[in-house]
């Protein structure tokens, strides 16, 4: 058995506003690509075929041809699930028809308990799911947590296991031990979505989808894909890509990772902000990719994020990488100067501090009559 595992494509994903749907068709093509050279049996795709439970237009339509060409076109099997950002309902529409071509697409519980058998593997695809659709489903009460209620889902399908075939479970969740990037957006309090890796141990591979970085576990069987793209600027240093997994009858597991990249990459560019204008340098620079700026200047830059589109078009963001500066030369001014400026220049000059421009006529319409609202309250609160 020889497949692919990937995962959180986030079809419709913006970035600071910028769209990605090119970038998505790019890496997407290299993936293909691979599955095509390597003549593989199944692709896996472990949630979040979506960005969001409603997806945009044209989200829909790049992600029902990414399907077509994949399955229809090159006849590859796809096993996937829904994630935690997708509409279980929206995505299961059409589902009994999607499986005369070998396309298996699971949104619930109850359809992740009978295997899909492809060449010498069961494959067991759990959708992401919360505590209380097992306490539905299976009738207990006692399934107050995720990992309690993915025990007794593991349990479940150990119950179909057939000894002649490997095992690989297709889910989507927080393996205890991981690590999160900026872009995971689902945080729950105490741990409590997190699922001990032991849970596992009976399956020959575990495909997983939810983390966004390659390599956020170290267990052998136990991987996430990762994502295709880099979706914050914790990931700017992470390689994306796919892995191709083989599975021998006997188990023996090959795990290769494939790396892939846009055209627009997401990069962070450090430095003084003369140093990032100046010719020699960003004319060296690849500027069209997605660029966060981190600054290294501790006094105020007028205009400072217009200047820098204007040789970066696409830039996503930028902040200083050391404040004291700043800070030391806020202490030099005396707490009379503060008290006698307005509070609505104070606040612009903060914004434009932190922000790197200035407020735009909106918002300070806006600033101003929040302003009133708060002295008519104050004053009324005297009275």
């Amino acid at each position: 058995m020889k497949f692919i595992h990937t995962a959180d494509w986030h079809i419709g994903k913006k970035i600071h506003g910028f769209q990605l749907l090119k970038e998505q068709r790019e890496v997407f093509e290299q993936m293909l690509e691979v599955a095509i050279r390597e003549e593989v049996d199944a692709i896996v795709v472990a949630g979040d075929l979506y960005d969001r439970a409603v997806p945009p237009s044209e989200a829909v339509a790049l992600l029902n041809q990414l399907f077509v060409e994949l399955n229809i076109e090159n006849r590859f099997p796809i096993l996937a699930i829904s994630g935690n950002h997708d509409s279980p309902t929206r995505l299961e529409t059409g589902g009994p028809w999607y499986q005369t071509l070998n396309f298996h697409l699971h949104t619930k519980i109850s359809q992740s308990l009978k295997p899909i058998v492809i060449g010498n593997t069961q494959f067991f695809l759990l959708p992401y799911f919360e505590p209380i659709d097992a306490r539905l489903y299976f009738k207990d009460e006692t399934l107050v947590t995720h990992e309690l209620a993915a025990k007794r889902v593991v349990e479940e399908m150990e119950k179909q296991f057939n000894s002649e075939y490997n095992q690989v479970l297709v889910a989507h969740l927080f393996v205890a031990g991981s690590l999160r990037t900026e872009s995971e957006t689902e945080v729950m309090v105490g741990g409590l979505d997190q699922v001990s890796a032991s849970i596992f141990n009976a399956f020959d591979y575990v495909a997983l989808g939810h983390l966004h970085d390659p390599n956020a576990t170290r267990h052998a069987k136990l991987q996430y894909s990762g994502t295709l793209l880099k979706f914050s600027i914790s990931e700017a240093n992470q390689q994306k890509g796919f892995k191709l997994i083989e599975l021998s009858d006997e188990g023996e597991l090959t795990n290769q990772f494939f790396p892939v990249s846009p055209e627009k990459e997401l990069r962070v560019l450090e430095g003084f902000f003369a140093d990032l204008i100046e010719p020699t340098y960003y004319e060296a620079q690849k500027r069209d990719d997605f660029i966060y700026v981190q600054l290294k200047d501790t006094k105020m830059i007028p205009d400072a994020m217009n200047r820098l589109r204007e040789i970066y078009p696409n830039v996503l963001g930028m902040e200083r990488l050391d404040r004291s500066g700043l800070m030391a030369t806020m202490n030099l001014t005396t707490r009379e100067k503060l008290k006698t400026k307005d509070p609505s220049e104070l606040f612009k000059d903060y914004y434009e501090e932190v922000m790197g421009e200035a407020l735009s006529s909106k918002q300070e319409t806006l600033l101003n009559e929040l302003l009133q609202n708060l002295d008519v309250t104050n004053k009324g609160g005297r009275n």
